[in-house]
């Protein structure tokens, strides 16, 4: 995408009353006034702490793959519901409902998606939202930090092995994040995140198969454990990675996120990113419903239940808008 072009889409979308810059509430829509400081980059500074972990987590989840026989039926269920836990205190907690505002929650279920996100382990819910605010308002650009256009490795992990670049941190300081700061659930998992994070990522986990049914504990760590704990950061790290690099275009040729099928089976509903960030607040990020969306599944099951309410959807109208204005013409069903 070249600049003109992006300056000619900005300007079309303003024009339209596109309904990302009319429905937003929070600082997720693209920014095109930030433009990146001229004359060489800052030096690309290691962060060795965190490739020292990364190198551990990876190795002690392949050597999960390498036990998987020896664990028991129950205990692979049990990786599979602490996979999905945590996947979804990644998108229909810290994604969906603190970053983009896309519905609104109960205390419940604030609780529970904290707890799940916990699980998750990959920042606590502030500086998640944070960052991915930052995402949304700078993608692309040096602001951005996870930046796809320095390739998928630094997309995909890289940003998290070296110091953020200064545009990043500068704008971050500079968002309006009260919504956050007034939300007591938020304020009390940033608190409390690292003892959270030992006992909910790395103890229930390991000790609910071995107390239980008598799984061995070193199966249980490395396959509940870190095994699965790995699965889902790599499945969330995909949408930012792949989902900006490999797929269609069909809302908006533009912008470089895209549809991904297979990253919105892994990461449970969140691969749909030309959709997404076409139309940020969203909160199904998709117009396919349940399709390859269990997230969505949830979030319709919570509203079902009365934990949930206030959920923004774009009208189809404005889809097939914008799909004939701004789209590459491929199938939108990806």
């Amino acid at each position: 995408m070249t600049e003109t072009e992006t300056r000619s889409h900005r300007a079309d979308k303003q024009q339209n009353g596109d309904a990302m810059s009319e429905t937003s509430t929070v600082e997720d829509v693209f920014d095109d006034t930030y433009k990146e400081k001229e004359g060489p980059k800052p030096p690309r500074m290691l962060v060795w702490r965190n490739i020292i972990l990364m190198t551990l987590l990876h190795t002690g989840a392949l050597y999960g793959l390498i036990v998987i026989p020896c664990a028991s039926a129950l205990t692979l269920a049990w990786t599979a519901v602490c996979y999905l836990i945590s996947a979804l205190g990644v998108t229909a907690g810290a994604h969906r409902l603190w970053s983009h505002r896309s519905y609104k929650a109960s205390f419940p279920l604030r609780v529970f998606l904290a707890l799940a996100n916990s699980m998750a382990f990959q920042n606590d819910v502030y500086e998640w939202a944070r960052d991915h605010r930052v995402h949304h308002k700078y993608s692309e650009t040096d602001a951005d930090p996870h930046n796809a256009t320095r390739g998928f490795f630094f997309a995909h992990i890289g940003w998290l092995l070296v110091r953020k670049h200064p545009d990043v941190i500068e704008k971050g300081k500079k968002l309006e994040l009260a919504d956050l700061r007034a939300d007591k659930v938020v304020m009390f998992q940033r608190r409390h995140y690292k003892l959270s994070v030992l006992i909910l990522c790395f103890l229930v986990p390991t000790l609910v198969p071995w107390y239980f049914w008598g799984e061995s504990l070193a199966v249980a760590y490395f396959v509940p454990g870190l095994l699965r704990y790995a699965v889902v950061l790599n499945a969330t790290w995909l949408v930012n990675s792949a989902a900006h690099i490999w797929g269609n275009r069909p809302y908006d040729k533009t912008i470089n996120p895209r549809e991904n099928p297979m990253v919105a089976f892994s990461a449970i509903g969140e691969g749909f990113h030309n959709y997404h960030h076409t139309f940020p607040f969203d909160y199904a990020t998709s117009e396919f419903g349940w399709k390859f969306n269990i997230t969505t599944a949830f979030i319709d099951l919570m509203c079902f239940l009365g934990l949930a309410k206030d959920c923004k959807k774009v009208s189809k109208e404005l889809i097939m808008a914008r799909i004939q204005r701004t789209g590459d013409g491929s199938d939108k069903s990806g």
